[in-house]
C-alpha cells in the first residue's frame, strides 16, 4: 500500500521498482488506495514492466501463484 506523501510515493514508484528489477524479483505490486487501483508489475528483459491495472472489481491472479485469486476490492481498503 502506498503511503501518504509524495517522497513515499516516488520511493515505491521508482527506486523500489529499479531496485527490484535490477535484483531480479519476478512480480512486484503496487496497492494504490488513494487512486483506488492494483498495479502488476512482470519482470520482461531485465525489467519490471506495468503488466495490468486493476480496479475495484477485478481479481488479482499471478503465473507465480497457480490456481491463487483474490478480490482486489478488500485488498484497496487496506
Amino acid at each position: 500500500m502506498l503511503s501518504p506523501g509524495e517522497t513515499n510515493i516516488r520511493r515505491d514508484r521508482e527506486a523500489k521498482l529499479k531496485l527490484y528489477s535490477v535484483q531480479g524479483v519476478q512480480e512486484y505490486w503496487i496497492v494504490d488506495g488513494f487512486q483506488k487501483q492494483f498495479e502488476v508489475y512482470w519482470q520482461q528483459k531485465g525489467q519490471l514492466v506495468l503488466a495490468a491495472t486493476l480496479g475495484e472489481t477485478d481479481h488479482i491472479t499471478s503465473p507465480l501463484l497457480p490456481g491463487f485469486s483474490h478480490a482486489v476490492q478488500p485488498l484497496l481498503a487496506v
